[in-house]
């Protein structure tokens, strides 16, 4: 089934989500593990209007660009837009993270219906 939907997760750039890179920066800002983080949240709010009740999804495959800093305190958005359901059980998204008009990461994430762990 194909699809077009989008969520958006609006985000500040803060806290766990920063980096330093070991000290090798003059001050934090948005990590690579944190941007994808943004991405995976904005991706899993979607996936749950298109699951069955006591189901859920997990990360598969994430395949993303860091192209940008974000500094710390930045305004961020979270962007995921569902591409495609393959066998009511994968679910593929285009997936990006903006600063403004600034793209900082883009790619593609895929995630997979799984049975609710209890």
């Amino acid at each position: 089934m194909s699809t077009t939907e989008i969520h958006e997760h609006a985000f500040v750039a803060e806290g766990l989500l920063l980096t330093d890179v070991r000290g090798s920066l003059p001050h934090r800002v948005l990590s690579t593990p944190g941007m994808i983080g943004m991405m995976e949240h904005a991706a899993t709010t979607l996936a749950t209007s298109h699951i069955a009740p006591g189901t859920t999804t997990v990360g598969f495959e994430v395949c993303v660009k860091h192209v940008a800093g974000a500094v710390e305190g930045a305004h961020c958005v979270a962007r995921a837009v569902l591409k495609e359901i393959v066998e009511d059980r994968k679910l593929r998204f285009d997936v990006e993270v903006v600063d403004g008009e600034r793209t900082i990461g883009v790619g593609t994430h895929e995630r997979r219906v799984v049975g609710a762990v209890e």
